[in-house]
């Protein structure tokens, strides 16, 4: 289980980014943040944003239309 839960259901691209990263600054490093989407394109924004950012995403999956995925906060 994450450390901390975010739902950007229902938004587009790129508010579940900018939410995402918003969360990320409040937590410490090694912490966990799962997001759940929406947006079809999301799972190639969240596998670029770690690239760029350097976080870790540990988990990508899609159920039904409802994208879950858990990044590990790196140290900044």
């Amino acid at each position: 289980m994450a450390d901390k839960l975010l739902d950007t259901q229902g938004l587009a691209c790129p508010l579940p980014i900018l939410k995402t990263k918003k969360a990320l600054r409040d937590m410490a490093a090694g912490h966990t943040l799962e997001v759940l989407a929406t947006d079809p394109g999301s799972a190639l924004d969240f596998e670029a944003f770690c690239k760029a950012t350097g976080h870790t995403l540990l988990t990508s999956e899609n159920n039904d239309g409802v994208f879950r995925f858990v990044i590990q906060h790196s140290a900044e």
